[in-house]
C-alpha cells in the first residue's frame, strides 16, 4: 500500500487535528499548508483547528450537499 495519512498526528482517528497540524507547519502536503498562509483560509483553519464541533458540522453538511449531486 502507497498511501500516507494525511493527518500523521492521529492518523487512524476522524478529527480536526488536520487544522491543528496546518497551523504548526505541519501539512502533509504543501497544497495543504498554504491554506493557512495568511490569506483568506486563515480563519476557517483556526475555526475547525480550535472547534472540533464546527469541523464535524461543516464536513457533515459538505458531504450531504456532495451525495445530492
Amino acid at each position: 500500500m502507497n498511501l500516507a495519512p494525511l493527518d500523521t498526528t492521529t492518523a487512524n482517528a476522524f478529527d480536526n487535528a488536520y487544522y491543528t497540524n496546518l497551523l504548526s507547519n505541519k501539512g502533509l502536503l504543501h497544497s495543504d499548508q498554504v491554506l493557512f498562509n495568511n490569506g483568506s483560509t486563515d480563519n476557517t483553519v483556526r475555526n475547525f483547528a480550535s472547534n472540533a464541533a464546527a469541523f464535524s458540522s461543516a464536513f457533515t453538511t459538505a458531504m450531504v450537499k456532495m451525495g445530492n449531486i
